[in-house]
């Protein structure tokens, strides 16, 4: 057994696919398969379960990818640090979130811990949801990880920033952008919505409205569903930060549905008083952003 065997079989169990793991580690599926049969012979157990559509962990599967979850993680992230610190560098701050998170709260945060810690190298991986956020964290992938926060996490500290509230985002010119709220029966009868279901959103309408109510007027991706409602294409139901207006969108007005429960958005670490400082301080700018001079 290697770390590069636990490393690849780790990636099968996220991705449930061979040729999804090959493809993204730029490898033969073979060789994907050579790994998970070395770690199969030497427990002589079945880790996983062959579909039509892909693969499942077993019991016993489930058992060696968490553990290797944080043992791989934790032994990728030290010999980054060790590589940064041999180079010169002054270590590294990964950090998880939605790409529209850090297009829209985080340049000044970077700019200006770039610019405190010059020898820090700032890392992002970006996920549409939380869940893929917070698997990230678990495996030492991300330091931090910026998350819509629904409960308390096991071996995870929560930092909660701002409630998010939800809005349809609509054209200035649109009739409803002269409206000071909407209710939630509101939205069932308006024409032309899209819901940014690449993030927590869907899901969270989903439970409110039901799967066939909202989801199948369309669907966008959050960046995407605010250019469509700024161009009056169609309107979007999005959860934003209060009194956000976003600059590369001026044609853009939200019209707020205070009778719908918005989620909280907030960062996940796994320790904070581990954290280096620059990656603490990066948080804290980020959280400055998003709450507003408030």
């Amino acid at each position: 057994m290697t770390l590069e065997d636990l490393r690849v079989f780790v990636e099968v169990c996220d991705r449930g696919s061979f040729t999804a793991v090959a493809r993204a580690m730029s490898c033969s599926q073979s060789a994907v398969s050579q790994h998970v049969r070395r770690l199969e012979r030497e427990f002589g157990l079945s880790l996983l379960e062959r579909r039509p559509r892909g693969v499942l962990p077993t019991a016993a599967g489930r058992l060696l990818r968490d553990a290797a979850l944080a043992g791989v993680g934790r032994i990728d992230a030290a010999t980054l640090q060790l590589r940064a610190m041999a180079a010169g560098g002054a270590g590294e701050v990964r950090v998880g979130s939605g790409a529209a998170t850090v297009r829209h709260f985080m340049p000044d945060a970077i700019l200006q811990v770039r610019r405190r810690h010059p020898g820090v190298q700032l890392t992002f991986r970006t996920q549409a949801t939380t869940r893929a956020c917070l698997t990230d964290l678990a495996a030492n992938r991300v330091d931090i990880a910026l998350i819509s926060i629904t409960g308390p996490l096991t071996d995870v500290e929560l930092r909660p920033l701002v409630e998010l509230t939800w809005s349809l985002a609509v054209n200035r010119d649109d009739p409803l952008a002269a409206r000071a709220s909407l209710s939630p029966d509101e939205l069932v009868d308006i024409a032309n919505i899209v819901l940014p279901v690449s993030s927590s959103s869907q899901g969270w309408l989903e439970a409110l409205f039901g799967e066939d109510v909202l989801a199948t007027r369309g669907v966008a991706e959050w960046d995407t569903a605010l250019l469509l409602a700024e161009l009056g294409v169609n309107r979007a139901v999005v959860a934003t930060v209060p009194d956000w207006a976003p600059p590369a969108h001026p044609e853009l007005r939200f019209v707020p549905i205070p009778e719908l429960p918005g989620p909280t958005a907030g960062w996940a670490a796994r320790s904070w008083a581990d954290l280096e400082p620059a990656a603490a301080e990066f948080a804290e700018l980020v959280g400055q952003q998003m709450r507003g001079p408030g």
